[in-house]
């Protein structure tokens, strides 16, 4: 059987920048749905933002969220 490979984990349960990156990404296109459903379809914008910084975090390495979560303290997780 495959063994799966888990993130190391953080000393006293503090998250990883990944690991914020990812929550915070999946808030936000969940709000961006349901704003676009309930006030204007132009909050799928949002999603499409969202998306698309997902996108530069994984070719180049950095996206507006993370250079602003670095600024706060948060360190990538260290493999």
């Amino acid at each position: 059987m495959a063994s799966i490979d888990r993130p190391a984990r953080t000393p006293r349960g503090r998250w990883t920048l990944e690991r914020v990156l990812f929550a915070l990404a999946a808030t936000m296109t969940l709000t961006s749905v349901i704003l676009a459903l309930l006030v204007s379809p132009w909050f799928l914008a949002l999603a499409v933002f969202v998306g698309v910084s997902q996108w530069m975090y994984v070719t180049v390495g950095d996206c507006p969220a993370s250079v602003v979560l670095r600024r706060c303290g948060l360190r990538a997780a260290s493999r």
